[in-house]
């Protein structure tokens, strides 16, 4: 089956023709976020909104660049990662929020993914559940660079992917919690740093399709330090991540420019 088409040549979901978009793309989850990621673009303009996906393209360091959400989950993550594809976009950085694993990770931390668990549907219709959901390399360098030269509080390791929020906030009320419960734990045990719903599914497309990928997450509170007793600040700020994702886009620009 060919590509479908909205009208003309642009892309059926996304609403978006190729020459509208950088090769570099921000993808965060919620589309009230884009005006706020576009705004640290230089003459950020919106080119296109459909459904859950709202894209604007600016310019940093000379360079065109955009800002693109996907919505909630793999599915429509995926999608609009194929359909940027399409229109020449070959970086992406998911700038989302997260809920902490590890006692350590905090709210309002940064979390940079290396890797994510594949407790998703999505990616099991790109690859066997053998290949690993990776991070690309050179995204996960920049983005840890960046966070290190803002002096933001971040962490660096695997997170885990879900399609059912409230599978992972109120497993007991799920007829399959006995799942649940002893995979989180087994994950815990593993050292996952925090839960989120897209980050498998993109690195498993961006693999399949040679494009690059990578993860930047703000932790907006620990349900772990909540069953500690310990204090657990909810916060819902995006602007760390967000700073973080935008300053990486730089700093792969000029990386790239210098080769």
């Amino acid at each position: 089956m060919g590509l479908v088409y909205a009208q003309g040549n642009r892309e059926y979901h996304i609403g978006v023709a190729p020459g509208e978009v950088g090769r570099y793309v921000i993808l965060p989850g919620d589309p009230g976020r884009c005006e706020k990621i576009a705004a640290h673009f230089d003459c950020p303009e919106k080119v296109a909104q459909n459904r859950e996906y709202v894209t604007y393209t600016g310019m940093l360091e000379g360079e065109k660049v955009s800002v693109m959400s996907t919505g909630i989950g793999g599915p429509s993550a995926s999608i609009g990662l194929e359909e940027l594809i399409h229109c020449g976009a070959d970086t992406f950085i998911r700038v989302g929020t997260s809920g902490g694993m590890q006692k350590e990770v905090l709210g309002g931390d940064v979390v940079i993914a290396t890797g994510a668990i594949r407790f998703e549907g999505t990616s099991r219709e790109y690859a066997p559940m053998e290949y690993p959901a990776v991070a690309d390399f050179a995204v996960t360098s920049a983005l840890k660079e960046s966070a290190a030269r803002l002096g933001l509080r971040h962490h660096l390791g695997v997170v885990h992917c879900k399609d059912n929020f409230y599978g992972q906030h109120s497993p007991d009320t799920m007829p399959v919690s006995y799942e649940l419960n002893q995979k989180w734990d087994a994950w815990l045990k593993c050292g996952a740093l925090a839960s989120e719903m897209e980050s498998a599914a993109l690195f498993i497309a961006a693999s399949v399709r040679r494009v690059r990928c990578g993860t930047v997450l703000l932790v907006v509170a620990n349900q772990t330090r909540r069953a500690m007793g310990l204090p657990d600040e909810q916060v819902h700020d995006t602007e760390a991540a967000i700073k973080v994702g935008v300053e990486a886009i730089r700093e792969m620009i000029r990386r790239e420019r210098q080769k």
